[in-house]
C-alpha cells in the first residue's frame, strides 16, 4: 500500500469516526434546533462521502479500470459539491437574514449545483476535467473549474458571515477557517497529486466549526434560558403582589355572611389562582392554551367579584388547540383591567378573543380603558406588570411576538402571535 494511500485512508477513517460521534450527539438531543438538523444532514452526508472514498482508495489497490476510476472520481466530485450544497444550508438555517434574501441564494444554490451537476456527468463523455488512461487518473487543464460550484459557495458563505453584524467574531473566525482552509487545500492538492489533502482540510474545518460555532449557540441558548427563568420569576412574583391577596381575602371576608355559597366559590377562586401562579414558577415547558385561559377566568372571577359592574368581560374564543407559555396571557389581562378599565370611574369592558389564520394561532386583549401614548411607556422598566419580560419569554419559548397598540381615552390592543 503507498504512502499517499496510507495517508488517504488514515484521514478518512479519522473523519469518519469524529463525524460519528457527533451524529449520535445530535441524534441523543432531546429537543433539537432547526439548524442542529441541517448540520446531521452536513454529517451524514460527509461520512458517506469519506466511506466511498476509503472503499475505492482500499479497491482500487486490487482493482481498477477506466471506467471504474472515471465513475468514481465522477461521484468523488459530485459528493464535493453536495457538501457545498449542505454546507450553505446550514448557514441559512444558522444565521439571522430576512427570509426573501434567503429564498434568493437557496434558488441560485440549486440552479448552481444543477449546472455543475450536469458538467460533471458531461465529463464522462468528452473528459473536459478528467479522464483515465490505463486505470490511472488523469487531469485535464480545465480541472480545476470542476471545483468551482465549491469556491463559489465557500465565497457566499464567508460573504454572509463576514458581514452578519448579529454573529459574533467568534462564530465569524470559524465560519471564514472553514470557507478559507478548503479552498486553500484544494489548490494545494492540484499540485500533492496522490494525497487528500482536502479532506484533512475538512475535517479540521469541520471541528473548528462544530466546536466554536455549534458550542457558542448552544451557550447563548443556555443563558437565554436563564434569562427566561429569571423573568418567569419576576412575572410570577408581580402577580402574587399583596395588595392583591389583601383586597381578595376581605371581599371573601365581606361575602361570607351576605352570601356564604358565593364565598365559598371565591375562596375556591382565590386557592386556584395561587396554586397556578405558584406552579408556573417550575414550569419550563408551553402549556395547552385552554389551562392559561382557565387561569384567565379565574383572576377575573376575583376582580368581578371586587368591582362588580364596573367591569365588564366578553370572550371571543375561536380556537383553542395550541400552546402557550405559562404566565404569558394571564398578565396582559391584569394590565388592561388595571392600568386601562379600572382608571375610568365608570369602567369598561375587556374583550379577550382568540383565532386562526393559515400560519399561527392569534390571541387579542382589548380594552376601552384610558389608554395612553405608547410612546411614554418605557416596557423595560417592567410598567404594566413587566411587558418586556413577557414579550422575551414569548420569544425565547415559542417564537411568539407581541404587539401593544393604544390611544388615549379610547383604550388599549395586546395582539399575541403565536406561529405555527
Amino acid at each position: 500500500m503507498s504512502t499517499n494511500s496510507i495517508f488517504n485512508a488514515t484521514v478518512c477513517i479519522i473523519g469518519i469516526a469524529i463525524f460519528l460521534i457527533h451524529i449520535v450527539n445530535i441524534l441523543l438531543k432531546r429537543d433539537r434546533r432547526v439548524d442542529e438538523n441541517t448540520l446531521l444532514n452536513f454529517f451524514i452526508l460527509t461520512v458517506i462521502h469519506f466511506a466511498t472514498y476509503l472503499t475505492f482508495t482500499f479497491v482500487k489497490m486490487s482493482y481498477t479500470s477506466n471506467t471504474f476510476v472515471i465513475s468514481f472520481y465522477t461521484t468523488f466530485y459530485i459528493f464535493n459539491n453536495l457538501e457545498a450544497f449542505f454546507l450553505l444550508i446550514y448557514t441559512l438555517s444558522y444565521i439571522e437574514m430576512k427570509k426573501k434574501y434567503k429564498n434568493i441564494i437557496y434558488i441560485a444554490n440549486l440552479v448552481l449545483i444543477g449546472i455543475f451537476t450536469f458538467l460533471d456527468i458531461l465529463n464522462i463523455f468528452n473528459g473536459m476535467f478528467f479522464t483515465a488512461i490505463n486505470g490511472e487518473y488523469v487531469r485535464a487543464k480545465t480541472m480545476i473549474f470542476a471545483q468551482g460550484y465549491q469556491f463559489i459557495i465557500l465565497a457566499i458563505v464567508l460573504l454572509i458571515t463576514l458581514f452578519n453584524k448579529k454573529l459574533v467574531m467568534r462564530e465569524k473566525i470559524a465560519f471564514g477557517i472553514y470557507c478559507l482552509l478548503p479552498a486553500v487545500a484544494i489548490i494545494v492538492q492540484n499540485f500533492l497529486k496522490g494525497y487528500a489533502i482536502a479532506y484533512f482540510s475538512i475535517v479540521i474545518s469541520i471541528e473548528i466549526l462544530f466546536f466554536f460555532v455549534n458550542v457558542q449557540k448552544n451557550i447563548l441558548l443556555a443563558k437565554e434560558q436563564q434569562k427566561n427563568k429569571e423573568a418567569q420569576i419576576k412575572i410570577m412574583m408581580s402577580q402574587i403582589q399583596p395588595h392583591f391577596i389583601y383586597n381578595s381575602l376581605s371581599s371573601i371576608s365581606t361575602l361570607i355572611d351576605i352570601n356564604p355559597s358565593e364565598a365559598k366559590k371565591a375562596l375556591d377562586d382565590f386557592t386556584e389562582y395561587l396554586r397556578l401562579n405558584l406552579s408556573s414558577l417550575t414550569e419550563t415547558s408551553l402549556i395547552h392554551f385552554e389551562d392559561e385561559l382557565r387561569h384567565i377566568e379565574t383572576y377575573i372571577s376575583l376582580e368581578k367579584l371586587r368591582f362588580n359592574n364596573r367591569l365588564n368581560i366578553n370572550y371571543d374564543i375561536k380556537v383553542t388547540d395550541f400552546y402557550v407559555p405559562p404566565l404569558s396571557l394571564q398578565p396582559l389581562v391584569e394590565n388592561a383591567i388595571k392600568h386601562g378599565i379600572l382608571k375610568k370611574i365608570e369602567g369598561g369592558t375587556l374583550l379577550f378573543k382568540t383565532y386562526e389564520t393559515s400560519n399561527a394561532y392569534v390571541v387579542e386583549v382589548i380594552d376601552d380603558g384610558v389608554g395612553f401614548n405608547i410612546n411614554d411607556i418605557d416596557f423595560s422598566k417592567n410598567q404594566h406588570i413587566g411587558i418586556n419580560n413577557i414579550r422575551q419569554r414569548l420569544k425565547t419559548m415559542c417564537n411568539a411576538s407581541l404587539e401593544i397598540t393604544s390611544e388615549v381615552d379610547k383604550g388599549s390592543k395586546a395582539v399575541v402571535t403565536f406561529y405555527k
